[in-house]
């Protein structure tokens, strides 16, 4: 049965916010996390210390992570979403994971239709271990703004 969602992709303004978050490197490079990491916020075991890719590489592997990205808020998400709030999360669930983001607070509140409890809990994000990033700050804080863009008060 199609899911409330699927005939969302992520927009050209999504892509652009998830590329400015996860920035190009064309070096393998340990993330704040430690994790080995390459592209545009790609990991998995092909990331090897020294591995360089192209930027036609890079871009391939985006696509393919956005991808299950959007698979995954398709699959999770049961309520109707607008383009920004379907941004919002899959570039959220690009950082965090399927996995992280199916078991999280911020997906129970939206199934149960507690928009503004599920837009609140993006800033409970931000740490890198047991560490507050101040990347994750901003990223979290443009993420949960896209998410009420364009939502009624």
């Amino acid at each position: 049965m199609p899911g409330p969602n699927d005939n969302l992709v992520l927009s050209p303004a999504g892509l652009t916010m998830l590329e400015g978050f996860e920035g190009l490197r064309l070096k393998a490079y340990p993330d704040v996390r430690g994790r080995l990491t390459i592209g545009y916020g790609h990991t998995g075991p092909e990331v090897v210390p020294g591995l360089v890719w192209t930027q036609q590489q890079a871009a391939v592997a985006e696509q393919e992570d956005v991808c299950w990205a959007t698979r995954a808020v398709h699959d999770l998400v049961k309520v109707s979403l607008i383009q920004n709030q379907f941004d919002s999360l899959v570039t959220f669930t690009f950082n965090v994971g399927k996995e992280d983001f199916e078991t999280s607070t911020l997906l129970h509140l939206l199934n149960v239709r507690d928009f503004a409890g599920a837009g609140q809990q993006f800033n409970r994000w931000i740490y890198a271990g047991d560490v507050i990033s101040s990347g994750l700050v901003n990223r979290r804080k443009t993420e949960s703004n896209m998410f009420f863009l364009g939502v009624a008060a």
